[in-house]
């Protein structure tokens, strides 16, 4: 995409929801339901979850954005090639640290200085899958002792290793129902 394009490009909605409520209850958009999956389960989820950007990063329409200020496919699959990566270090912090505390991220601003409106879609497919992976196989290596260990973000909320899988496992779903066709 051209410097032009990307600069009229409308930003996107900032997403400043707390989602922390689908540790609780199914989603009812994309029906990801946190009780339905165990965490010995996570990293076969994991990459299942991951599976449909394989896919959706070589459809026709992968750089369009649907409305002027919702992600087109191939931005909402940068960011979730970043969730992976984030999610993995937060992961890796929970196991090595005591109760550590996450690096804020702010989403809207990492796809802004990205650029992922101009990141070749076969580059992203091929980080994506290899950051799923990576994570999966993390989950797949978690001791029994350890899905109990915490981590908290600077907004407060603390998570355990098993609702932080929780939650990633729901951001994969929800984004592979952002971008149905």
């Amino acid at each position: 995409m051209s410097d032009d394009r990307a600069g009229s490009l409308a930003a996107p909605e900032p997403d400043d929801k707390d989602w922390t409520w689908v540790l609780d209850r199914p989603c009812p958009d994309c029906g990801f339901d946190p009780a339905a999956v165990a965490p010995g389960q996570y990293a076969d989820a994991i990459r299942q979850a991951s599976l449909p950007w394989q896919y959706v990063l070589t459809r026709q329409d992968v750089r369009e954005r649907p409305a002027p200020r919702v992600w087109s496919p191939l931005e909402y699959g940068c960011h979730v090639r970043d969730v992976c990566r984030l999610f993995d270090d937060r992961t890796h912090l929970m196991l090595d640290q005591d109760d550590p505390p996450f690096a804020n991220w702010d989403q809207d601003a990492t796809a802004i200085e990205q650029r992922y409106a101009d990141q070749d879609p076969a580059v992203v497919r091929t980080e994506l899958a290899s950051a799923a992976e990576r994570l999966a196989t993390t989950y797949a290596t978690i001791p029994e002792r350890a899905w109990e260990r915490t981590g908290r973000r600077g907004d407060g909320s603390a998570f355990t290793v098993t609702t932080l899988g929780a939650y990633l496992l729901h951001d994969l779903t929800h984004h592979v129902w952002d971008v149905r066709s």
